[in-house]
């Protein structure tokens, strides 16, 4: 598989995740999915973006857009792999004292692929070429939208979703 290929492959493969992982900014709102509670650090669980309406559209959402692609199963699982990630950085940011919406490298663009390709390792493993590529790329377009979503939303900001 060439380089060209192996990209085109590599976004048509986590597309569920993507789509799940964008859905809750859209999508989200609502209840809490920590209810306000704390951790034993004092700070919030997951904080107020992390929501059930946002957890459960992109799960639905992504797994969706995996029916589409005639991966009904992949989709689910990458969906649920995308939510849990961005769960866990949200997670590990308010342990780290980062405030809700304020740009953590590594954790803001990499933890829901990370999950996705976990959870999804045993349905449709993937060439280790085309991980390296999902690893390097998604940080350009999460940073790509982050701009698009600040053009359109003048004044909006480029922080953590409402997942």
């Amino acid at each position: 598989m060439n380089n060209l290929n192996s990209l085109v492959f590599a976004l048509w493969y986590i597309l569920p995740a993507y789509f799940a992982n964008a859905t809750p900014v859209i999508l989200g709102g609502g209840k809490p999915l920590d209810l306000g509670l704390k951790w034993i650090d004092g700070e919030r669980i997951f904080g107020d973006h992390k929501t059930f309406r946002g957890i459960l559209a992109g799960l639905l959402v992504g797994t969706v857009v995996g029916t589409i692609q005639g991966r009904e199963l992949l989709g689910f699982f990458q969906s649920l792999g995308a939510m849990l990630g961005d769960l866990v950085s949200s997670f590990l940011k308010r342990r780290l004292k980062r405030k809700p919406g304020q740009w953590t490298p590594v954790l803001d663009e990499e933890g829901f692929v990370i999950f996705s390709l976990i959870l999804s390792k045993q349905i449709e493993p993937v060439p280790t070429k085309v991980i390296l590529f999902l690893l390097v790329i998604t940080p350009i377009i999460h940073f790509g939208t982050n701009r698009l979503k600040e053009k359109l939303l003048i004044g909006g900001n480029s922080g953590e979703s409402e997942g």
